[in-house]
């Protein structure tokens, strides 16, 4: 998991740092455990732009990952680390004993040939799903991810290249857990979560080079709100260089969302329970 430079031939490739895939063993994915990634362009279904940036882009097809770990009890080795243009991590393919493939998100550490497992029964290595009752007790200081926040539902926590939460500590029915942003959160101790660490940790130093390969990615350019007309964005127009627009107010995004650090949570969020310590202290 590496990055490359190239030779300054050409300005571009002066700034560009790119991953050299090394840990990738297989390059075509399951086709199995694929399906068709239709693209929208950003479009609804009246034809009208909601989100604005999107277009164009190479062909993908989504890799269906199993986040539920809900095979339990059955041993997996994994057969392949793939690339996903849907994620920043790797993926990892496992082939159960029973013949069933599932693709799971590879964290640092598994490689081809492993064992894997999920369960309160699997032991406390890399790769393996656990409830976090289970890892709690003896291995508080295992990092974690793909943690659950409701039983059953798959894990929706730390997915990303490089993420990894941990566990602090543990009272009655739930287990603190502190994530990757710094948030002190209680979580049941029947949700499942996966040992380890996600890999592909140099995501964070890759770049692009150009602004042609945003537009492979399916990323089109956008201008800066200051640089458009008042009729266009909240920040458009004055004479010169002027955030007012007019009149100084609130930047808002056009649809009336305060876009630079207001506050849009709901105060009487059921989950603020369950939140110890904020991410912003």
């Amino acid at each position: 998991m590496g990055l490359k430079t190239f030779r300054p031939l050409t300005p571009s490739l002066r700034s560009t740092v790119l991953p050299d895939f090394e840990e990738i063993t297989k390059h075509k994915p399951e086709r199995s455990l694929t399906v068709a990634k239709r693209r929208t362009g950003g479009r609804n279904n009246r034809g009208r732009m909601t989100a604005r940036g999107i277009g164009g882009g190479h062909k993908q097809r989504y890799r269906i990952i199993d986040f539920k770990r809900d095979k339990i009890g059955v041993l997996a080795t994994v057969e392949a680390i793939e690339y996903d243009p849907n994620r920043s991590a790797r993926i990892a393919l496992l082939k159960y004993e029973d013949g069933e493939k599932r693709y799971i998100i590879a964290p640092m550490g598994l490689e081809v040939g492993a064992k894997v497992m999920s369960g309160p029964d699997a032991e406390l290595s890399v790769g393996n799903a656990l409830p976090l009752k289970n890892i709690a007790g003896v291995g508080t200081s295992l990092p974690i991810h793909n943690i659950e926040l409701h039983r059953g539902k798959g894990g929706q926590l730390c997915r990303s290249a490089a993420m990894a939460a941990q566990i602090t500590g543990s009272e009655g029915d739930y287990v603190t857990v502190k994530l990757p942003s710094g948030e002190l959160r209680l979580i049941h101790r029947d949700c499942y979560a996966t040992i380890g660490q996600i890999g592909n940790p140099d995501h964070i130093n890759v770049s692009l080079g150009k602004a042609g390969r945003n537009r492979w990615l399916g990323r089109r350019g956008i201008s800066r709100g200051m640089a458009r007309n008042p009729v266009d964005h909240p920040m458009g127009g004055g004479q010169g260089k002027s955030k007012g627009g007019g009149g100084w107010h609130h930047p808002v995004s056009p649809w009336g969302k305060l876009a630079k650090g207001g506050k849009t949570r709901r105060k009487k969020k059921y989950s603020n329970a369950f939140i110890l310590e904020r991410r912003k202290k």
